[in-house]
């Protein structure tokens, strides 16, 4: 017997480390990091911030502004 519907998807969205985010956007980790801490965001990206201190950012909203797009 087929099933032929599927449960909606409970993967999260993709992310990326700062490390591979600041080399898709053309700068330094630290550059991020040192927005994120004084603004609150970087170039109006929040990241997920995990238990052990490293941050998490958005795959689509580093796509978006790496083709021009607004995030």
């Amino acid at each position: 017997m087929k099933n032929t519907h599927t449960a909606p998807s409970t993967r999260p969205a993709a992310k990326l480390s700062t490390e591979v985010a600041a080399q898709r956007l053309a700068v330094k980790p630290q550059t991020m990091r040192a927005g994120f801490c004084r603004l609150g965001h970087y170039l109006n990206m929040v990241p997920v911030k995990l238990p052990n201190g490293r941050l998490l950012w958005d795959a689509a909203a580093v796509e978006a502004l790496t083709s021009g797009e607004a995030a």
